[in-house]
């Protein structure tokens, strides 16, 4: 397989720039997600490495090898779309092995290949149907059949799975990993899905408008977020935003806000008096005599094993996550607590994340 290194890549269509000066490596086996909203430039970030799109400046290089201007023939990656592209007057085996054919490849060795790929898919069973006949799921599993069949150095997905209903995405997410694990290939996923993103990569850039909002593994990204965009856009539901005005200064643990002090991750930096945010997940919000928060329920939501409380309080509205079984009424008043070493801190102008004992550390661009 192959390490893909982008250096300064950059897009623009007219006086439009689709993206931003990235620069990533993708290491030899890693599945890496580039997660975003639409228009964020994941896309046209795939297809410059693809090779579908051309650079207006920057480099990518394969295995040391600088790609950036040769066509997508010349650089031994395999490319699976959202709408699986498939050939409706050919057979599975026929779809599968065509890559093959149309390299001149001899019948005996493409049987061979193709025969190898439908194991990795378990669609052996599959291989005499014609494809027009085939579930969503199925006609997805060929697709990867005729990347896997190439064994090139690297897979780029587009969305691959856009096109199944939610059930089936779920289940295809974990053969998709499972699959990655089995060929220990270089994989580079795009999806608007975080869910997807969070359950399978190894590494996520997170992208808006063209640039990179962070780098980092799953855990970081979701603990320790670089910015507000990518706390609200990561999480199910989102990080909760808390508006403050206060003194920040270095090596501070609380900070003052309306009702009292609240406990925060030991702060790296002094910033003096300001506006900032105080971020806070769900499952972070705790009922306790005495809080600094007070909150009234005006909303209750049932997911079978939890619940979702949303409340208002003087600093907005404020999520949290409880037991099933935790009795609440609308219109209750509670005190609340935040758990201090799960806090992470904002700046309000710039919204990037303050240095703390939580967020010291994270990549991103």
């Amino acid at each position: 397989m192959a390490e893909i290194k982008v250096d300064n890549l950059q897009k623009a269509f007219g006086d439009f720039v689709a993206v931003k000066n990235s620069t990533f490596t993708i290491q030899d086996g890693e599945f890496f997600c580039l997660l975003g909203p639409s228009g964020c430039g994941k896309t046209t970030t795939l297809r410059m490495i693809a090779g579908l799109e051309l650079p207006t400046s920057g480099c990518i290089f394969l295995d040391g090898e600088d790609v950036s201007l040769k066509r997508a023939a010349q650089r031994d990656i395999a490319f699976v779309f959202q709408l699986f592209a498939l050939y409706p007057h050919m057979s599975v085996r026929q779809n599968i092995g065509f890559p093959l054919k149309s390299q001149g490849m001899g019948r005996a060795e493409i049987r061979e290949r193709v025969a190898q790929a439908a194991q990795i898919l378990q669609i052996p069973h599959l291989l005499n149907r014609s494809v027009s006949g085939l579930s969503s799921g199925d006609r997805q599993r060929v697709a990867l059949g005729r990347a896997i069949v190439r064994q090139p150095k690297a897979f780029l997905m587009d969305e691959p799975l856009g096109a199944l209903d939610t059930e089936f995405r779920h289940v295809m997410t974990g053969e998709l990993r499972a699959l990655h694990d089995r060929l220990k290939s270089t994989t580079i996923y795009v999806t608007h899905d975080q869910l997807e993103a969070m359950a399978m990569a190894d590494k996520i850039a997170v992208m808006n408008g063209g640039l990179i909002e962070q780098l980092d593994t799953p855990r970081n990204i979701y603990d320790k977020p670089a910015s507000l965009f990518v706390a609200d856009f990561i999480g199910s539901p989102p990080m909760n935003f808390l508006s403050f005005h206060g003194n920040v200064e270095k090596g501070a643990e609380k900070v003052r806000v309306e009702g009292g002090e609240i406990g925060v991750p030991r702060i790296h930096e002094s910033l003096g008096e300001g506006e900032f945010i105080l971020g806070v997940r769900p499952e972070h919000v705790q009922f306790a005599d005495g809080g600094a928060l007070r909150g009234v329920v005006f909303g209750v939501e049932y997911l079978g094993t939890t619940q979702i409380v949303t409340m208002t309080t003087p600093h907005g509205t404020l999520r949290a996550r409880a037991p099933a079984d935790f009795i609440l009424s609308i219109g209750e008043r509670l005190s609340l607590a935040l758990k201090p070493e799960k806090l992470s801190l904002f700046d309000k102008a710039s919204g990037r994340a303050i240095s703390t004992a939580l967020t010291d550390g994270p990549l991103h661009g």
